[in-house]
């Protein structure tokens, strides 16, 4: 009997070599829950790829063959498969509609479409992934409102839907999203009052949703947010809304922008605000003097123009070390200009001040005429401008000059060379590399002129990203509308004298700057504010990157082969390994009474429950002929339903084929790690009064030797190891 069972197991093995095998000829084996691969096809389906840049999405295994832009969690879960992470499709040209089939990545963190041409509406089915953390769909044609699914997302971090044409109100259910630090929906049509009931969110950071068209009123209530430190609601329509006094007690805001959003009464009293940085309160219907109150130290920017604002330039706007520029233009203003407004700053060539005072009512300046290096005073439409002597002051206004720049590489002791492309040369270490570059854009900076904290910028980003400082080069920056700052960055390996291939990054690195950088683990920057990843351009030496994770220079049908030429040896080899012990066990038992003794070794393995006799018989109906559906050498084979409700396969041995306690345990052992597309995984036992169980999930499909015979049979003697997928 036992040279029975051995045959039973090795053709259980041998099966399952058939199919991992490449002499077969199929696909490396599928180790990515079914669901999930179900799932994406369907997501590939909805979608339009000019680029072909998703080809590979019908190749082997998703989470095995390196689909483009699926990102998998490096070992499998309890259910014995591997899970969909990530999905970053980012700039891939692609269009088409979004499939509600993305709810069933349930296990996903990051969904990342940004920089597309989707239309259509946002899946609700999206607020089913509840591990999501980042969801972003920024920079696509996406219109409809907002799913009120997406405010149960409890894990969910940062909500980026920018640059789309979403419209309608916001949802309530967003005041559940109690780990979420940014609102990123600046740029739709989203309409209607910000719920007050947004102010519980306990850790809200960035909240931006400027030129929108949002009305009614601005919550008071968000004076409560205790993290919030940047509010950004431009070029929306408060009409008749004055901005609510409690605004002065929010303690993080370092920017507070409301431009063109129809607003009335006074200017709060904001000289509480520890850190503020950036006011931009113009274009509204404000009126009233300028708060007395002295502003944080960390002030660059106070922008106020274009309101209707009346009284004297008070003296709080002197002696604000790190201001950048101050812009009171187009107002009602009268009296005096102080010149302690620009007397003794002494600035660096990287740093400038500007005053714009144009069209108001001063009629002249106390204090010196004479202007510091880099500082701009504009005092055109005003009666001070009579006077002749003033066209440093009154003169026609330049275009402003911080618009752009191309930064240079500092200079070093070395001759510069001629560097085949795509390398380039690095003076400060002296050799030829070849960049990753990066483009970025920050979405909220808290400042007016970058140059002054280019450096700055330069060591918070190099420490975040783990690189030295002479690894990184910023190319350009453009500011844009919003006002936001592009920024374009080359990031160069480091030289290792005498290393080979130094002049490149190595896969494992290149991987891991860019995942920094997709996933946002760089530490917020203060000032500088979010940013938004705009693009990689990965260079001849990167371009495979993102489709392959081997290290191997072999081809990719060569590296197929020996893959799967290892997979099958090792299955192999622990086939042999698993039989010769079997062999063992098997010969060494003896035949016990089939009424043994109830009590037994307890045995504790994971994954594999232990179940009753009564639970065995209570599943079975007593072990009922109506639940039979198989017969073989072993014994029968039920269909059984657990008091759970889970249909299982339940193998009851036979008198004759009961082995030793020991002998039995042993094998649930050996069989219980088994998990694999075409093998049925192991549920539990059953060891007690005098019977000897083994419990399956169960499988309608039939055996997988029938079906290859064309034949569905109901012998189902080794149904259980064998499954077959539609």
């Amino acid at each position: 009997m036992h040279q029975s069972r051995v045959w039973t197991y090795a053709f259980v093995f041998a099966t399952f070599l058939f199919w991992s095998s490449p002499q077969a000829g199929a696909q490396n084996s599928n180790i990515t829950h079914p669901g999930e691969v179900t799932a994406l096809r369907a997501i590939k389906s909805s979608l339009v790829d000019p680029n072909k840049n998703l080809s590979n999405w019908n190749r082997g295994d998703p989470c095995t063959a390196n689909w483009t832009g699926v990102f998998c969690y490096n070992t499998t879960l309890d259910d014995g498969y591997l899970h969909v992470q990530e999905l970053r499709l980012l700039n891939m040209n692609l269009s088409g509609s979004l499939s509600p089939e993305l709810g069933l990545l349930s296990y996903m963190k990051i969904l990342d479409f940004m920089w597309n041409k989707i239309s259509g509406s946002i899946p609700k089915e999206i607020g089913n992934i509840t591990s999501l953390e980042f969801l972003l769909l920024n920079g696509n044609q996406l219109s409809g409102s907002l799913p009120e699914k997406l405010g149960y997302l409890p894990n969910l971090d940062r909500l980026q839907i920018d640059e789309n044409q979403i419209s309608g109100s916001l949802p309530t259910s967003f005041a559940n999203l109690n780990k979420t630090r940014h609102f990123h929906m600046n740029n739709n049509s989203i309409s209607g009052q910000i719920p007050p009931e947004l102010s519980r969110l306990p850790i809200l950071k960035h909240f931006l949703l400027d030129n929108n068209n949002l009305s009614g009123y601005l919550p008071r209530q968000f004076s409560e947010l205790p993290s919030l430190s940047i509010l950004q609601l431009d070029n929306n329509n408060f009409e008749g809304t004055t901005i609510p006094d409690s605004y002065s007690d929010m303690s993080k805001l370092l920017k507070l922008s409301l431009r063109n959003c129809n607003l009335q009464g006074p200017i709060p009293d904001l000289s509480r605000i520890p850190n503020l940085a950036y006011i931009d309160l113009s274009s509204n219907r404000l009126n009233g003097s300028l708060p007395q109150g002295t502003l944080s130290d960390n002030i660059t920017t106070i922008i106020l123009s274009n309101n209707t604002l009346t009284g004297t330039i008070p003296g709080n706007f002197s002696d604000l070390p790190n201001l950048q520029r101050l812009s009171i233009a187009n107002n009602s203003l009268n009296g005096s200009i102080p010149a302690t407004l620009w007397e003794n700053r002494k600035l660096s060539e990287t740093e400038r001040l500007i005053m714009e005072m144009q069209n108001n009512n001063l009629t002249n300046i106390t204090g010196s005429t004479v202007l510091p290096q880099n500082v701009t005073v504009w005092l055109r439409g005003n009666p001070v401008c009579l006077n002749g002597n003033l066209d440093n002051f009154c003169g026609t206004e330049s275009d402003d000059e911080s618009d752009s720049q191309i930064s240079t590489n500092s200079t070093a002791n070395c001759v510069n060379q001629g560097c085949p492309p795509p390398f380039e040369y690095i003076p400060v270490a002296c050799f030829c590399a070849a960049p990753l570059i990066v483009d970025i854009r920050l979405k909220s900076p808290a400042f007016t002129d970058f140059r002054p904290y280019e450096s700055t910028f330069e060591q918070h980003l190099t420490s975040g990203i783990k690189l030295d400082l002479d690894q990184l080069d910023i190319t350009s920056f453009v500011w844009e509308n919003g006002p936001r700052l592009g920024i374009s960055l080359k990031l160069f390996p480091v030289y290792v004298d005498n290393a080979n291939n130094s002049n490149t990054f190595n896969r494992t690195e290149l991987k891991r700057i860019m995942n920094m950088f997709a996933s946002w683990n760089i530490p917020s920057g203060g000032l500088f504010g979010p940013y938004d990843l705009l693009n990689f351009i990965l260079l001849d030496p990167y371009k495979d990157v993102v489709a392959s994770s081997s290290k191997s220079g072999l081809g990719k049908g060569a590296l197929a082969g020996v893959i799967l030429g290892t997979i099958a040896g090792a299955v192999t080899l622990s086939a042999i390994v698993s039989l010769l012990i079997l062999r063992k066990h098997l010969k060494d038992r003896h035949a016990i009474s089939r009424r043994r003794r109830t009590t037994k070794s307890s045995i504790k393995i994971e994954g594999v429950k232990d179940f009753t006799f009564r639970e065995m018989a209570t599943a079975t109906n007593n072990f009922n002929s109506s639940a039979q559906v198989g017969q073989g050498g072993y014994g029968n084979v039920y269909k059984g339903i657990l008091a759970d409700g889970t249909v299982v396969a339940i193998k009851r041995a036979q008198e004759g084929s009961l082995q030793g306690e020991k002998e039995f345990l042993t094998e649930i052992e050996l069989l219980s790690p088994l998990h694999h597309r075409n093998l049925v995984s192991l549920v539990g036992y059953c060891d007690e009064e005098g019977e000897q169980m083994l419990v399956y999930e169960f499988m309608s499909n039939g055996t997988l030797r029938d079906h290859l015979s064309g034949i569905y049979k109901r012998d189902f003697g080794y149904m259980p190891f064998n499954k077959l997928y539609n």
